[in-house]
């Protein structure tokens, strides 16, 4: 964890980049997206400003155009999967991760992960990358985020939740007929084994 972070000052200059970068929705759905894991961060006794700083920053090159994606994700150094070869869009959180580095000054490894791997999840992820990508899908603008629903997230233990919410996601997407990524499926069987 970097403890040189202002977390204000950088949170506030990502906020406005964000706004300017993207659609007014999709600005509305990340300032969700980083209050829901403010609050699941307070939840689980993780720090909440790391939490907002995630949701904050996790879709900000959701508008750029494909070429760029490509050449900012692969600074990662990363391999670049079929899945994101058909479809650069998938590749917005890794070129995220690469932007808050390069123009932002963000050094904390939990949260580069966490803005890298929203999209698909993955093994080994720190807790802080496993709430923003339950953030993601749990913000309140989501059709299926009731009270009700939030409530019984919330009564889990860490790993159960983000198990449930992962389970969720692959069952959406095999419902509207996407592909499902390997990465993801190897998501749920990590967590699995971590909360059987």
């Amino acid at each position: 964890m970097d403890t040189t972070i202002n977390y204000e000052k950088v949170t506030e200059d990502i906020r406005k980049f964000t706004m300017a970068a993207v659609s007014e929705s999709r600005y509305e759905h990340s300032v969700r997206t980083a209050q829901m894991c403010k609050k699941l961060c307070e939840h689980y006794g993780l720090d909440p400003r790391r939490g907002y700083l995630c949701g904050i920053a996790h879709d900000m090159c959701k508008k750029m155009d494909d070429g760029l994606l490509i050449s900012l994700a692969s600074k990662d150094g990363k391999p670049i999967s079929d899945l994101e070869k058909d479809k650069p869009a998938l590749l917005h959180g890794r070129a995220a991760a690469v932007k808050i580095q390069k123009d932002f000054g963000i050094t904390d490894e939990q949260i580069i992960q966490a803005v890298a791997n929203h999209t698909f999840g993955g093994e080994h992820l720190c807790d802080l990358a496993k709430l923003l990508f339950v953030a993601d899908k749990i913000e309140p603008g989501r059709e299926h985020v009731t009270e009700k629903y939030l409530e019984r997230l919330f009564a889990m233990e860490l790993n159960e939740m983000v198990f449930t919410v992962v389970n969720e996601s692959i069952e959406y997407l095999t419902k509207k007929g996407k592909k499902i990524s390997p990465v993801t499926k190897l998501f749920l069987d990590e967590l699995k084994m971590n909360i059987a």
